[in-house]
This record gives C-alpha cells, structure tokens and sequence, in this order.
C-alpha cells in the first residue's frame, strides 16, 4: 500500500492515476530507480524526438545553461550578501550571483535586479509585497484577456490578502478600456495596476496607464512572464521605459531559460523592499546553479536577442495567418491575430481549449487551453493557445509554416489524430538543432 493517502478532493480520476504511481514506487530501490532512468528517457524522447511544443509557457534552454545545473552549485546555501556571506566558501558562488543580477540589468534596462525568486508566480507575490499591505486594491486583467490567477482571488493576490477588480475592457473583448480603467481607479483606489498575462496579443498602453496610477496614487506592475523574450530583444517597448515601477517574469518561457522567478526595476525603494522580502524574508537559500543557468541564458539575449524576437513574431504571425487561410477561427484575425510570440484559436469548435489539446498531443503537438473574451465552453477553457518560442529556438521558420499549420488543422479535424503522429514525428527529425544559443 502507498504511504500517499488518496485526497477526496482532487478529482477522481486524477488521484487514481496518483494513488497508481504512488503504488508502483514501493518497489524495490534498484526497481523504482530504474523507472525514474526510464521516464527521464521518456520525456526526452517526447520533447526532443516526437513532438514539436506549441506551448508559450516552455522552451528548451542552451545545453550549456542547462549543464550548469547539475555542476554541484545548487546544494550550497548562499545567505546574505556577496562579499560577506553567512556561509563559508561561497566566494565563486556570490560571483555568479552578481553576474546573474548584472546581465538581467543590462539585458532588460534597469538598475536593479532580484534574481533569488523561485517562480514567476512567487515573484508576482514579491511585488505585491513590496507595494501594498493585505486589505488594498489592486486592479489587474481580467481573465478572458489572459490575466493570470496570481493577480486574482486564487492565487498570490488573494492570498496575500489583495482585494482585486477587474480591469474593464473594451467592447472588442480584449483591449482596456483606459477612460473605463481611470474610472475604476477613482473608485476603488488601488494601491497596484497589474499589466500583462497568459496571453499577450498586442502591445499594452503602459504609458497611458501610468498616468492613471499617477492619479490615484498607485504603482503599476508589469507581469512580463510571457513576454520578457519579446522586451529583452526590442520588439516590444521596454514596460519600464514607458513608467511601469517593476516588472516580473518567469525565466524559462520566451526567456528561454531555467526554471525560476526574475523582478527588475529602477527604483531602489522598490529594490530595497524586494530585498528585504527574498532576505531574510521569504527565499533565504535558493539554488545558486539555477543563477548560473540564469547568467548563461542571459548571454544569449545579449548576443542574439533582437534576432530571436523578430524570429518568434515572425513565425506566430505566419502560423496564425495559414492557420486561418486553412479556415480555422484564428481570434482576433480581423486585426492581424498577434504583434506577439504567441496567438490564439478559438476552440468552441473542437470541444474546448484542453478538449483541442489532448487531440493535438495525440498528433505530435504539445498545446494548451487559455481563456477568451468568447462564450463560454461548459467544462473547459475556450481557447487554444499557441507559441513559437521553442519552436524558432529549434530551427522553424515562417517558410515552414505551411506544413506545420497543415499537420495542426489536420489533427484538430480529425477522428484519429493519432494516425498522424507518425508524419509530425518524422517532420520532428528535420529539426535537430538548436539556434540563438551561444555554443
């Protein structure tokens, strides 16, 4: 019998899958870690060999960023500043750890960097730490434009004790509504704006919405977690430049790099509050190799960011237009669909977001749901979200898209998406290598 008690809450079929593996690993030690060698290999082969991943919110990152993960750094507590460090021997570890903050600085245009965060949804939390109390308002995206749960009820925002309203949106469903923005603003007095999300099609007005914090008296906060590829190669304006007070991201989606949490800004009280929360607040140690990862992924923005972002929103604006030539309701292709890395298809037609995702996962594609200013998909989310950052970082380009947007619209069609797998697999073998990575 597994140790793993079943949880009555978790739906039924998922804790069955649980209680299943929970069962099988208590095996014998040489039989359980022959099964963990096994899955490794697994997800290798679905990752690298099988499948081509759609999914904005991963990326496979420089092998060499990569390796430094394993180089024997992240077992190392390292508290306190560099040059006096709680712990002895850190003396190479506090370097990275500078490095690290020096070229997150340098690659995003800000003067302060905290770089110890675990998650993106842990820095939301940061941020919500440094510039309000619980019991404030805040103002943040709604979801049917992307906005994500840390800024909501469910999650940071809510638990931290936030009290958030929605930010309006104009009658096209996903643009704000600024003079309806200012309004709410007036009313409700927040102590934070929140710009950004899951999904991010159009370039936000941050200019303009920072003159209406400025009104109130609140501080504006840019979640870059998608977007921070598309900032740190230019293609998108610089959200501190235009007057957002910090910005957060996670640093493996368009980032492209390991897994963990990244807060900029110019403002040292901000800064100095953001450190105090990671020490010795709410981090105390964090893993040094993923600061190392970080400083070598940052290297590659340094080198060939502006070349990578062009090639990200390059490749989504020609998948969303033969996508949408091929007949599928691409949304929002009466404007042209994305100025991003990413875009959206409307998924009412294939039983739902998540409902469109396990089709395209049986044909080789690795996707996701995501909400949309649409009618709801009892059950499911109402849109299918799709992305290029892995997709470019592996050699596609927008000369291919036709083969890929014949193989997606394909398999969304079809009874048996899984008879195609075959194809996407052998099309998998033509990209091998990887690009826009320092060697």
């Amino acid at each position: 019998m597994p140790h793993l008690a079943p949880r009555p809450w978790v739906p039924a079929a998922c804790e069955t899958r649980v209680q299943q593996i929970a069962r099988d690993a208590t095996a014998a030690s040489a039989t359980v870690a022959a099964r963990i060698e096994a899955l490794i290999a697994r997800n290798s082969a679905i990752h690298d060999a099988e499948c081509f991943n759609l999914n904005p919110a991963t990326n496979v990152m420089n092998p060499v960023a990569e390796a430094a993960l394993s180089r024997g750094l992240g077992s190392r507590p390292s508290l306190g500043y560099p040059g006096d460090k709680y712990e002895m021997g850190l003396e190479a570890i506090e370097e990275i750890e500078v490095i690290a903050a020096e070229l997150a600085t340098e690659v995003f245009g800000a003067t302060h960097a905290e770089i110890r965060v675990g998650s993106g949804a842990l820095a939301n939390l940061y941020g919500f730490m440094a510039l309000a109390k619980p019991g404030d308002a805040i103002i943040a995206p709604p979801a049917a434009v992307g906005g994500h749960v840390t800024h909501h009820a469910a999650g940071c925002a809510g638990l931290y004790g936030l009290q958030t309203h929605a930010a309006p949106v104009n009658a096209d469903g996903y643009t704000l509504d600024l003079q309806g923005l200012a309004d709410l603003a007036g009313r409700v007095r927040p102590r934070i704006i929140t710009v950004g999300g899951s999904l991010n099609l159009f370039p936000h007005p941050v200019r303009e919405i920072r003159a209406i914090a400025d009104a109130v008296g609140a501080r504006v906060l840019f979640d870059a977690a998608h977007q921070c590829g598309i900032i740190a190669g230019g293609l998108w304006a610089n959200p501190l430049a235009e007057g957002a007070h910090l910005m957060t991201m996670s640093t493996y989606k368009s980032l492209g790099g390991p897994a963990g949490g990244l807060i900029v800004t110019n403002d040292a009280g901000i800064a100095e509050a953001l450190d105090h929360i990671a020490f010795p607040g709410m981090t105390a140690n964090f893993d040094a190799a993923k600061s190392a990862a970080l400083a070598l992924s940052l290297l590659d923005w340094r080198d060939y960011g502006p070349a990578y972002a062009q090639a990200m929103v390059d490749l989504s604006q020609a998948l969303a237009r033969e996508l949408s030539a091929l007949g599928l309701p691409v949304f929002a292709a009466d404007r042209g669909a994305t100025q991003s890395h990413q875009f959206a298809i409307e998924a009412a037609a294939f039983g739902g977001g998540q409902a469109a995702s396990k089709t395209l996962r049986k044909a080789g594609f690795l996707a996701c749901g995501i909400g949309l200013p649409l009618a709801e998909v009892p059950g499911d989310l109402n849109g299918l979200r799709i992305g290029t950052p892995e997709l470019v970082r592996r050699g596609v380009t927008p000369a291919d898209a036709p083969a890929f947007a014949a193989l997606i619209a394909e398999a969304l069609r079809s009874n048996a998406p899984e008879t195609i797998a075959p194809r996407t697999a052998a099309l998998r073998q033509k990209f091998t290598g990887l690009h826009y990575i320092r060697a």
